[in-house]
């Protein structure tokens, strides 16, 4: 015999409920049970009690009123060690039940119909389920109550194997009961809201919270929490599999990189992220050149980095990041000029992938206890979750996530623009998409179908500057860095020269003036994607044909802020 001695069954969701049922009355309980769920019980052999008979009244109104009565009630709120309580127990014949297994309309199924009415969702509004819920949760004490068929199994096991439920379960079962009390009346808030007072409310649910140690700056606090209904392949579901916890900059910079890596996943591609930005990002025919190009891309800036990459790593690619037989270089600035000098290892702070194979995995974490190694989904997995937030003070923004990369790709000058160049003008706009806004990308063609970001600029408050006071000047560092180790001789301004003029420049945002083009062609380049728009975009093409520039339109934006 168990501890329960009576239960009360009605539940929407019939999965799993008969079997359940029969366990429970395999251990001598008694159950009670309302309308559609009776007949489901009584139909597979359960002997069911109907309500009715618990409290003396008929189920009415189409079956509107059926548990809200003081029998049921009484029976569930019943504090068993209050003398008081069970003396009105007593003098009005109340029959404690003991446990409550129900789960409620599905009022979200049927507003997600295209064609539901009012009074469709209306009627899929449960009154008596979550009041008989809330109830049996409030005295969980004494009272196990199951909303979810998910922990049917564990309810039953528990009670076949002990005769009793635990208190620690009966705890659990409780606080599930409030937050998905809480998360259905958020729902019907949200429907009738808009439809009868036509105003949107956002309710958001992030679970889980785990304290961070500081936020962006040690004197902040911070939580990081989880959505639940993420399926899509994110950090937030990341498996960690070595190094410090992670901290707040950690997850920023981490969902950065990986949603810059995941925009590659066809390929073996690497992003390289400081401070959200892509400071390295690459392709290769194996995983190990794809990381060689994108830390080349900028190797000053990506000691310290947050990498991800889109294949499983390799041994290979843990040896480039810190191998022994590998000349790791780190660069100072001695009068104004990149000083290389020989370090132990490549420093990274976060190495996301979708796997790792056995001997990285072991090498890397007997290399380095301080990296964290994430390991999250395939990069396709999931679907993608279709809005984004942003906190303001005192505010929340909404929007749709952007998704897209292209709306057309267009010449606009006539300079043609090459069909040989199209693969890299995609891998840069990709780029340029997961730079800070004003952005200026500019990426080159390093070996026959593989790409690599040169330059960058960020953030600036006009893309001018991005272009010329940094991803201009950030690629010719970076060619100055590889001639040098190259230990090649001969004219280096002719080498620039002939480098820039085969790279493509992507900018973020359409060009309001002819500016952005002429600084371009000042730096050599030859060919541009923007998306166009701009009520002088005419000045724009006539500065391309004015300086021999080929021009794309994509007729889509990508700013980033």
């Amino acid at each position: 015999m168990s501890n329960v001695k009576r239960a009360l069954i009605s539940v929407s969701d019939k999965r799993g409920v008969v079997e359940f049922a029969k366990r429970l009355e395999r251990l001598g309980v008694e159950i009670v049970s309302t309308g559609g769920t009776a007949r489901a019980l009584s139909e597979a052999g359960v002997k069911v009690r109907s309500i009715s008979g618990l409290t003396g009244f008929p189920e009415m109104m189409d079956g509107r009123v059926k548990t809200l009565h003081p029998k049921v009630h009484g029976a569930l709120l019943a504090l068993r060690d209050n003398p008081d309580h069970m003396k009105d127990v007593a003098d009005n014949a109340i029959e404690l039940i003991d446990m409550v297994v129900v789960n409620l309309y599905p009022f979200e199924q049927t507003i997600a119909k295209p064609d539901v009415s009012i009074e469709e969702a209306i009627e899929n509004i449960d009154i008596g389920g979550p009041t008989m819920l809330r109830s049996a949760a409030k005295n969980y004490r004494y009272i196990t109550v199951v909303t979810d068929p998910a922990d049917y199994d564990r309810v039953a096991g528990e009670l076949e194997s002990s005769g009793a439920v635990s208190p620690e379960t009966r705890a659990a079962l409780c606080v599930k009961v409030f937050r998905s009390t809480a998360d259905y009346d958020a729902a019907i808030d949200r429907y009738l809201s808009e439809r009868l007072s036509g105003e949107r409310i956002l309710r958001l649910k992030y679970t889980q919270g785990q304290k961070l140690r500081y936020g962006e700056n040690s004197h902040q606090k911070a939580t990081f929490y989880r959505d639940e209904r993420a399926t899509e392949s994110c950090i937030a579901r990341a498996t960690i599999l070595n190094g410090k916890a992670m901290s707040y900059n950690n997850y920023v910079d981490a969902d950065a990189a990986f949603e810059a890596a995941k925009a590659l996943r066809d390929t073996c591609g690497v992003a390289v992220i400081k401070h959200t930005n892509p400071c390295g990002y690459a392709t290769g025919t194996t995983l190990r050149e794809a990381m060689e190009a994108a830390w080349a891309g900028d190797p000053i800036s990506a000691f310290g980095s947050v990498i991800a990459v889109t294949r499983p790593v390799d041994l290979a690619t843990a040896q480039f990041l810190k191998g022994d037989s590998v000349k790791h270089i780190a660069y100072e600035i001695v009068n104004g000029e990149n000083v290389p000098g020989e370090v132990a290892a490549k420093f990274v702070e976060v190495l996301i992938a979708p796997g790792f194979d056995d001997d990285a995995l072991a090498f890397l974490k007997k290399k380095s206890k301080m990296i964290r190694l994430l390991q999250v989904d395939p990069l396709d997995a999931g679907a993608p979750d279709p809005k984004t937030y942003r906190k303001i003070t005192g505010g929340m923004l909404e929007q749709g996530r952007d998704l897209s990369l292209f709306e057309k790709f267009e010449t606009v000058t006539e300079q043609a623009f090459p069909e040989s160049k199209s693969a890299l003008a995609e891998f840069a706009w990709k780029a340029c998409k997961y730079t800070k806004s004003n952005a200026i990308i500019l990426c080159r063609e390093y070996a026959s179908g593989q790409f690599q970001v040169m330059g960058m600029g960020a953030g600036q408050p006009n893309r001018v500057d991005s272009l010329r006071k940094l991803a201009a000047t950030k690629a010719r560092e970076n060619l100055k860095i590889e001639w040098d180790a190259s230990g090649k001789t001969g004219d280096f301004e002719a080498f620039v020269a002939q480098q820039m003029s085969e790279m493509v420049m992507a900018s973020d945002a359409l060009f309001p003036f002819s500016d952005t083009v002429e600084e371009a062609a000042r730096a050599g380049v030859r060919y541009i994607v923007q998306p166009g728009g701009a009520k002088k975009d005419q000045d724009s093409i006539d500065a391309c044909n004015r300086l021999g520039v080929a021009m794309v339109f994509t007729g889509m934006r990508h700013f980033l802020h």
